[in-house]
């Protein structure tokens, strides 16, 4: 079969990477000498090259114009695209650079509520300044989600605590302790009391979440511990909105994390307040949390480092 009888694009298969650049620097220079010599290669070796490229393409790409070379229409359609695929490659390049430096990406991270305000947040206000190529996506859950969806691939890595049932299947990173405060709305009847007690703390609802978390078996144990009953829970709820919500609407109290505690009723316009009693009380250590079998990807590396580089310094 003859290339005139087959489809261009069948015929356009056999270009090369070389042909291509080839073609896109005879379009910019429009001479074949210096053409070769910005690729790197012999006018003898050009010529050839360029000889297959007509063979390939079944028409004349060029013609001689004096000592010059000038593309023919064909020959010209071929090296605009080349210029573009040479422009391509080179973005792809870039992209490829970035990635394994971690500066481009996307990256997949968890949290448990406190840590995403005070460990995360802050970095990702930094990365949003230094790397804008670079895109997050932020869950927001307990640790026994946050660890399925590492397991699962859905996440790079999280903030929070390994359960029991999952040790030996992650590497755990200590960061630190998530010390808890006590939050109402503003104008709540506690806050008209010149010295609140967690008695007077207990005469409100508490919202927190079921028995089985952490936090809520921080809590009651800590009130075991200094002699007080359990609070009166009319409502549970892990979701820290409906918390919020909650919060905003009756006169519940809730145990928060500080970070959150204070995102949320730093200035008088805020509507939350903490109640002015130090608790001196802190869920246990959280960390990062990683697949043990798995290696971080240049960015979630990269990000992770950020995020303990304080705790560690």
């Amino acid at each position: 079969m003859k290339n005139s009888d087959l489809h261009p694009l069948d015929g356009l298969r056999g270009l090369k990477l070389s042909h291509l650049r080839l073609m896109a620097e005879l379009r910019s220079l429009g001479r074949l000498g210096l053409a070769a010599e910005q690729i790197g290669m012999a006018q003898p070796a050009a010529s050839r090259l360029l000889a297959e490229v007509e063979a390939i393409v079944g028409h004349p790409v060029h013609e001689r114009d004096g000592r010059s070379l000038r593309l023919t229409a064909v020959g010209m359609a071929l090296a605009r695209r080349a210029e573009r695929i040479q422009l391509e490659l080179k973005d792809a390049s870039r992209e490829i650079s970035e990635a394994i430096a971690g500066t481009e990406g996307h990256l997949r991270v968890g949290s448990v509520t406190g840590p995403a305000l005070s460990q995360l947040l802050p970095v990702l206000r930094r990365l949003r300044l230094e790397s804008p190529g670079i895109s997050v996506e932020v869950v927001v859950a307990t640790s026994d989600q946050l660890c399925d969806q590492i397991l699962t691939g859905r996440l790079d890595f999280a903030l929070g605590r390994v359960p029991a049932r999952l040790y030996g299947q992650f590497d755990l990173t200590p960061l630190g302790e998530e010390p808890l405060g006590l939050v109402v709305r503003r104008g709540h009847p506690l806050l008209l009391k010149p010295d609140v007690t967690l008695e007077d703390t207990l005469a409100h609802d508490w919202v927190m979440p079921d028995d089985e978390t952490l936090l809520s078996q921080t809590v009651l144990r800590w009130l075991a511990n200094a002699g007080l009953p359990p609070p009166r829970r009319q409502f549970s709820t892990s979701s820290f909105l409906f918390t919020l919500a909650m919060l905003k609407d009756t006169d519940s109290v809730a145990p928060l994390a500080l970070p959150v505690v204070d995102s949320f009723t730093d200035g008088v316009s805020m509507p939350f307040v903490q109640v002015p009693i130090d608790l001196g009380l802190s869920v246990e250590a959280y960390g990062l949390m990683r697949r043990a079998d798995t290696r971080l990807t240049a960015l979630a590396h990269r990000v992770a480092g950020m995020i303990m580089a304080p705790a560690h310094a």
